[in-house]
C-alpha cells in the first residue's frame, strides 16, 4: 500500500536571500510543506513504491564547484508506476558549506546534511528521515541554539543589520621594562646621576623647551603688531572720530542758530506762510531740544549736587561714576535712534499731501516730546558725571587717581577677554571717540568751576589732572584695542579700513552695506556746555545800567559766535582735506601704487 511522503525543510539559521537571473529566490522550500492547506498537500504528495523505499540510496559528491555556483541537494524521490513525483530542492550557494551522511536503521533511512557557513551566526542541521509503515513521510530541521562561536583569529560574523564586524586580536602586554631596555630615549631618569641630569638639561637644547615652543614668522608680526603697528592707527582713528564729534557740535551752535535766523528773515520778509522744508524742520526740531534743556538745567543748583557727591567715599565716587557712564552709553545709543525716528517725520511733514497733513503734524509733535525728553535725561547724566569727576580732581586724597585706575582697569577686564567680531571692534571704537568727547566736555566744566570759585593758583593744578586724565584714557584704549586685536586676530589694516570708512561718511559719500557709521548725538552735550559757560560770562557783565549790561551781551555773543564760526570752519575743512587725502591713498594702495 502506497503512502505519501511529506517532505518539509526548514533553514532556522538567519541568512542572506540571493535572487536568480528570473528574479526569483534561490532557496526554495520543499513543495510538501506542513504548513500548506489540505488541498495543496493532496495536489503535492506522490505516491511511491514501499519497496524502492528500502533500497538505500548512494549519492555522489559533486565535484566543488566556484563560489558563484550553487549546489542542489535533491530530495531523492522515487518514481514508481510511473507516477509523477513533484521534486523539491535545497539550493545553497557553496557546496562546500554542506556535509551530507545518510544513515540505515530498521528499515528507514535519514539523510542528514550540516550547514557550515562562515555567513551564518547559527549553525543549522538538516534531517531527512523516511518512516516504513503508512506513516507520512517527515521532514524536520533541527537548529542549534547554541549562541557561543568558536573564538578564532579574525572570525568574520554577520550583524542583524548585515555589517560585517571583524574581531580583533588580542593586542600582547606591554612589558615596561623591556620597552625601557629597547628605546634608550625612555630611560628612567631617577637610574642616572644628578650630576648626569644636569649636564644633559643644561647641553640639551633650550632651557625653556618644555613650557614654550619655537616661534615662526607669524609670530613675530603679531608681536610687532601688538606693540608698534596698531596702537598708532588706532589713536589715530580716535582723534579723527573725536574731532567729527567736535565738528557736529559746533554745526550745532553755529549753523543751526544761522539757518533758523535766515528761515526766520524770509518769512519776515515775504509775509508769506509756505511749508517749510524738512532741513528746516529739523533744525527747529533740534533748537526747541537745545532751548528746553538749556532751561531746564539753569534751575539746577550745582553747588547741592556738588556738595552731596563730595560727601561720598571714594568707593562710592567710583561706583557713581561708573553707573552714570554707563546710563551715558544707553541714552547715548537711545538718542541716536530718537533723533532719526525726529528726522523721518520732518520729512514726512515736508513732503505729505494735504490729506495726511494732520497726521504728519501729531507724528512730527510726538517724535519731538520724546526726543526733547530724552535729551534732557541724557544732559542730567552727563551734567552728574561732570560734577562727579570735578570732585575727584578737587580732593586731595587721591580720589581722581584711585577713580581713573578702577574705572579704566574694569574697563579692560570687561572687554579684553571676551570674542569681539570685527563689526563690535567697529563700534567699539567709535563709542571710545564720543567717550572721549564727552570728558573733554567734563574738563571744560571743571575749567569753568575753577574759574567761579577756585582761590590762588589753581591753573597749573588743573593742567596737571587734565593732563593725567586724558594720558591715562589714551593709555587704556592703547591697550584695549591692541589686545583685542589680538585675542580675536584683527590686523592692524583693518583699523585702516575703519578710518576709510569714517572718511567717507565725512565726505558723505556712500559706504558699502553693514558698515557702521559714527553715531553721534551733540544736543546734551551742548546744554551742559551751554549751562556751564553762561555763569562765567555773566561774571564780567557789568550790573547796572541795563543798555550796558545788555550791550556788553551782545557784544560777547557775537564775539563767541565768531571764534565758534572760525573754529568750525578750520576743523571742517581740515576733516574734509584729511578725508579726501586717506580715501585716494586707500585707492592707491588696492591698486598697489602705495604700501601702507
Amino acid at each position: 500500500m502506497d503512502s505519501s511522503r511529506k517532505v518539509s525543510f526548514e533553514i532556522l539559521s538567519k541568512t542572506s536571500s540571493f535572487e536568480d537571473a528570473d528574479g526569483s529566490s534561490l532557496f526554495y522550500h520543499s513543495n510538501l510543506d506542513l504548513t500548506r492547506n489540505q488541498n495543496d498537500l493532496q495536489s503535492d504528495v506522490s505516491f511511491r513504491n514501499p519497496k524502492s523505499r528500502k533500497r538505500k540510496k548512494h549519492r555522489k559528491k559533486k565535484p566543488t564547484t566556484p563560489l558563484n555556483d550553487c549546489a542542489v541537494i535533491p530530495e531523492d524521490p522515487v518514481n514508481d508506476h510511473n507516477d509523477a513525483v513533484v521534486s523539491s530542492e535545497v539550493v545553497f550557494e557553496n557546496i562546500s558549506d554542506l556535509n551530507c551522511r545518510s544513515y540505515v536503521s530498521g528499515g528507514s533511512v535519514t539523510s542528514v546534511c550540516t550547514v557550515t557557513s562562515d555567513n551564518v551566526y547559527n549553525k543549522g542541521e538538516l534531517r531527512q528521515r523516511n518512516v516504513n509503515g503508512s506513516e507520512e513521510a517527515e521532514s524536520r530541521v533541527e537548529e542549534s541554539s547554541t549562541t557561543t562561536v568558536e573564538k578564532q583569529p579574525q572570525q568574520r560574523m554577520s550583524e542583524v543589520n548585515g555589517s560585517v564586524v571583524t574581531k580583533l586580536e588580542t593586542a600582547e602586554s606591554l612589558d615596561w621594562k623591556q620597552l625601557m631596555a629597547e628605546d634608550s630615549n625612555y630611560t628612567y631618569s631617577v637610574e642616572k646621576s644628578p650630576l648626569k641630569y644636569f649636564l644633559e638639561a643644561m647641553y640639551n637644547g633650550n632651557s625653556l623647551q618644555s613650557t614654550t615652543t619655537f616661534g615662526d614668522e607669524k609670530e613675530r608680526e603679531r608681536v610687532y603688531d601688538t606693540i608698534f603697528r596698531l596702537p598708532w592707527r588706532c589713536e589715530l582713528l580716535i582723534d579723527v572720530g573725536f574731532f567729527v564729534c567736535f565738528d557736529s557740535f559746533l554745526s550745532l551752535l553755529t549753523i543751526m542758530p544761522t539757518r533758523i535766523l535766515i528761515s526766520l528773515w524770509r518769512l519776515l520778509s515775504v509775509r508769506q506762510f509756505s511749508r517749510p522744508s524738512a532741513a528746516a524742520l529739523c533744525d527747529f526740531a533740534c533748537f526747541v531740544v537745545l532751548a528746553c534743556g538749556v532751561t531746564l538745567l539753569q534751575q539746577t543748583d550745582i553747588s547741592l549736587i556738588y556738595h552731596m557727591i563730595r560727601g561720598q567715599g571714594t568707593i562710592k565716587l567710583y561706583v557713581v561714576y561708573n553707573v552714570l557712564e554707563i546710563f551715558d552709553k544707553m541714552c547715548q545709543s537711545f538718542g541716536g535712534d530718537v533723533l532719526q525716528t525726529l528726522f523721518n517725520s520732518a520729512e514726512g511733514l515736508a513732503n505729505c499731501s494735504e490729506e495726511n497733513m494732520r497726521f504728519w503734524i501729531w507724528r512730527y509733535i510726538s517724535d519731538q516730546a520724546l526726543t526733547t525728553a530724552a535729551s534732557i535725561f541724557h544732559s542730567f547724566v552727563l551734567l552728574a558725571q561732570a560734577i562727579t569727576l570735578s570732585t575727584c580732581i578737587v580732593a586731595h586724597n587721591n580720589a581722581l587717581l584711585a577713580l581713573l585706575v578702577s574705572n579704566n582697569f574694569a574697563e579692560i577686564k570687561s572687554n579684553v577677554f571676551k570674542r569681539f567680531s570685527k563689526a563690535n571692534i567697529h563700534g567699539l571704537v567709535y563709542s571710545d571717540s564720543v567717550e572721549r568727547f564727552h570728558i573733554s566736555a567734563f574738563l571744560l566744566f571743571v575749567l569753568a568751576q575753577n574759574i567761579l570759585e577756585a582761590e590762588g593758583p589753581w591753573f597749573q593744578s588743573f593742567l596737571y589732572n587734565a593732563f593725567l586724565v586724558f594720558m591715562c584714557e589714551i593709555l587704556i584704549d592703547t591697550i584695549k584695542h591692541s589686545f583685542l586685536a589680538k585675542f580675536n586676530d584683527i590686523k592692524p589694516i583693518e583699523y585702516s579700513e575703519f578710518l576709510e570708512d569714517l572718511c567717507k561718511q565725512t565726505l558723505n559719500m556712500p559706504t558699502e552695506n553693514g558698515k557702521k557709521n559714527l553715531t553721534f548725538v551733540p544736543l546734551a552735550p551742548a546744554c551742559v556746555v551751554i549751562r556751564v559757560l553762561t555763569p562765567v560770562f555773566s561774571a564780567h557783565l557789568p550790573c547796572n545800567p541795563v543798555p550796558l549790561r545788555l550791550f556788553w551781551i551782545v557784544i560777547l555773543s557775537a564775539i563767541t559766535y565768531i571764534m565758534l564760526t572760525s573754529l568750525k570752519v578750520m576743523i571742517g575743512m581740515g576733516l574734509q582735506k584729511h578725508a579726501t587725502w586717506y580715501v585716494k591713498r586707500c585707492e592707491m594702495r588696492r591698486h598697489h601704487l602705495h604700501y601702507d
